[in-house]
């Protein structure tokens, strides 16, 4: 019969709190309506395979308890960092879709969004939930397997995490995902400028004609029809770009 050792445990148990928090926040695997069970149980399967890989990069037990749970509390938030970078690029639709629905005058319409778990704007929640989906669909999701392996070489155990250059990371990150949002509403925000200009300038020339009553459906109706015709260039332009992301980690 095959006994663990309290090394090969000790490494298990430390690949499990980074892969762990790595999970519970990335996209997809990490998003609420995900069952815990689900993840807790593919987070543990995925430190049993990653474990063996990187046994050789674990010295041995510390000695005291102490030093031991600084370890495991060092490995959550290493994964913690991963993954919250991952999922802040997925923000961009977010963004994108808030945007779009000030242009459109939707932004009434509320919608549980059930990536970020909290109302928003129902384009906002549809972008939302295209991103996980082109996530899954492009395989995407297997280069977040690869950056948990991938995580253990950049961070290496033993070694202070460099904690300036993540938060440089993070601020990119989230910096560019909000310009990505922006210029993936740049469609509908362009026509949303000039339908206004054009508008305004029906209400001056015509006085008497109630323009906000013909204006207001025409802006809705058009600006879904741009967001129809441009959502394949969208969801290719991000895929693109978050796979420049993941390319980091892998």
């Amino acid at each position: 019969m095959f006994h663990a050792t309290a090394q090969q445990v000790f490494v298990t148990a430390l690949v499990f709190a980074r892969v762990g928090a790595m999970v519970m926040t990335m996209p997809g695997l990490g998003d609420q309506p995900a069952p815990a069970q689900v993840r807790l149980a593919f987070s543990l399967l995925m430190a049993l395979v990653i474990a063996p890989v990187v046994v050789s990069a674990f010295p041995a037990i510390p000695p005291t308890i102490g030093a031991l749970v600084g370890e495991v509390i060092r490995e959550i938030l290493i994964g913690l960092a991963i993954g919250a970078i991952l999922r802040a690029f997925l923000a961009a639709l977010a963004t994108a879709g808030e945007v779009m629905s000030i242009q459109t005058t939707l932004s009434f319409a509320q919608t549980a969004n059930p990536t970020m778990a909290q109302q928003g704007s129902t384009l906002a929640s549809f972008l939302s939930l295209l991103g996980v989906v082109l996530v899954m669909t492009t395989d995407l999701h297997q280069l977040f397997v690869g950056a948990m392996v991938r995580s253990f070489s950049l961070f290496p155990y033993g070694h202070a995490p460099p904690t300036g250059d993540a938060a440089q990371l993070a601020i990119r990150t989230v910096g560019g995902a909000f310009a990505l949002g922006i210029q993936l509403a740049a469609p509908v925000t362009v026509f949303s400028v000039v339908f206004n200009l054009a508008s305004g300038l029906v209400g001056r020339a015509m006085p008497q004609f109630q323009i906000f009553f013909a204006a207001a459906p025409l802006q809705v109706l058009l600006g879904l029809s741009l967001l129809a015709l441009s959502l394949g260039t969208m969801g290719i332009f991000w895929v693109d770009r978050y796979r420049e992301i993941l390319a980091a980690f892998v």
